[in-house]
């Protein structure tokens, strides 16, 4: 038996329907007539069965082209949605301080600027950077780097001293992304030790003021003592030539 061999009425009257029917009806018309008409079913033969399948496929070929029922809208066809735009990554010290990134977008390979103080989540506007010369907005996303990491506006790094100083306390210096800067540990801090330089993290932003600079202090037996420091330093300075001199 060949689908030509039916005609559509023909096939919807095989399988029940009296009106147009949308795919899941169809489907669920289908699977109570097969029911019906298997061959080891009460009233069921081999010919009906045969029948119905071809109905079946009759009507599936027909689906698109039938009116949806009364009330039910048709789905429409599904429109993928647009790609992400790509990411704008940076470095805490490109954040700090701004910089620029070489970045493919779309088909092209352009130079994206990063202006000082942006934060993880903002977005830069890239004129005509998106689809059809409209502008894109890349989402920013600032990675550890360089020894530093951010969070919000706030910078993060660690800095080993002697174990020494964490015993007995005294003024330490740290070399942050800004400089020299020195502290005071009082004798007998208890891990973890963590200062906080005020102002040091990312730089103020519109609304948004300057961070703070989080330093985690990990006290190292290799490091020489403030006196041995100082020391080192004299001996490096007023080597033998120079004292001759």
């Amino acid at each position: 038996m060949y689908a030509d061999a039916l005609t559509l009425e023909n096939a919807r009257s095989l399988l029940g329907l009296t009106g147009p029917v949308g795919a899941e009806g169809l489907t669920l018309a289908f699977r109570a007539a097969v029911k019906a008409a298997r061959p080891d079913a009460p009233g069921g033969d081999a010919e009906t069965f045969r029948r119905v399948i071809v109905a079946y496929r009759l009507l599936q070929a027909q689906t698109l082209a039938l009116p949806a029922p009364a009330g039910h809208a048709r789905p429409k066809p599904f429109t993928p949605p647009p790609p992400p735009a790509p990411l704008l990554v940076l470095t805490p010290m490109q954040a700090i301080s701004g910089g620029c990134v070489r970045m493919v977008v779309g088909a092209r390979t352009l130079l994206v600027h990063g202006p000082p103080g942006v934060r993880t989540g903002d977005k830069i506007r890239l004129k005509g950077g998106g689809p059809n010369g409209a502008d894109a907005l890349l989402p920013v996303l600032i990675r550890p780097a360089d020894g530093l990491s951010v969070l919000g506006g706030d910078l993060f790094m660690t800095w080993a001293v002697p174990q020494r100083m964490m015993d007995d306390g005294g003024r330490i210096e740290i070399m942050t992304h800004a400089g020299l800067r020195s502290s005071w540990l009082v004798p007998d801090m208890v891990e973890p030790v963590r200062l906080r330089l005020k102002g040091l993290g990312l730089p103020a932003r519109g609304q948004r003021p300057a961070g703070d600079l989080f330093v985690k202090l990990e006290a190292s037996a290799d490091l020489p003592s403030a006196a041995e420091d100082l020391l080192l330093r004299f001996t490096r300075v007023w080597t033998p030539q120079r004292i001759a001199a």
